[in-house]
């Protein structure tokens, strides 16, 4: 069966996907940025609220590139290690990246996020997709012990990327998982499964939310419809990967 995992930033996200049948939960902030690193509030909240699903958690400082300063490495580190220090009842991940600025993954980088995360899977995310040779990098998370990679295949969307996918796939030869995102929905999920073999996939299924208090005056912080977590595009696809 095709595992399902669900990127999520909002504390309610978590028992949705839990009820709608996904697998994992991907945990971030600052979802419209490309993610960030969530609290620990966040991540705390969210063990507590799921009983049998895995829980990613998002390790990225800051929005922009993944080339990182020694500093924002020390970052990365604590924040493992403070997720770590939590008690959790369902499996525990990270979802990582590095790279230098000659366009490589930095594997210096990513072997200390590996050691920090001790017997924690490790995901690499879609800075991946940004790398010039995809099927050459991949022995390199391989040899890294990284779990998993998040990938389109380098194309905008997954289905666009299927190619490179199914060809990843069968360089993987089960050392590592491809999990397939980008515009992964009920409607395209079974022929992208179909035509890759990929063994994962992953969404963000979230919907806009109405604001739930206007303001009095001429400040607004809700200009941009608030988005969150809706049940519906989680369903479709568990139930296009049963048929």
């Amino acid at each position: 069966m095709t595992a399902v995992e669900i990127c999520i930033d909002d504390v309610a996200g978590a028992p949705i996907a839990e009820e709608c049948g996904a697998d994992r939960v991907e945990v971030c902030a600052a979802l419209s940025e490309g993610g960030t690193t969530p609290s620990i509030g966040l991540v705390q909240a969210v063990l507590a609220r799921v009983s049998r699903i895995g829980v990613q958690v998002l390790i990225r400082p800051r929005a922009g590139d993944f080339v990182y300063s020694p500093a924002e490495v020390d970052v990365m580190l604590a924040d493992i290690a403070a997720v770590r220090a939590l008690d959790a009842a369902v499996p525990v991940g990270f979802v990582v990246g590095a790279l230098t600025a000659d366009g490589g993954i930095d594997v210096d980088v990513l072997d200390r996020l590996v050691a920090a995360a001790g017997p924690c899977p490790v995901t690499f995310h879609r800075a991946f997709d940004t790398l010039p040779d995809l099927p050459w990098a991949l022995p390199v998370l391989i040899e890294a012990g990284v779990s998993r990679v998040l990938t389109s295949g380098g194309a905008p969307t997954a289905a666009e990327g299927a190619d490179v996918l199914r060809r990843l796939v069968e360089l993987s030869a089960g050392r590592i998982a491809v999990l397939a995102g980008g515009s992964v929905r009920g409607a395209n999920v079974a022929a992208l499964v179909a035509e890759t073999g990929v063994p994962e996939v992953h969404l963000r299924a979230a919907a806009p939310v109405a604001a739930s208090a206007g303001s009095a005056t001429a400040v607004s912080y809700d200009a941009v419809p608030r988005l969150a977590t809706s049940a519906a595009p989680i369903r479709d696809v568990v139930e296009a990967l049963a048929s």
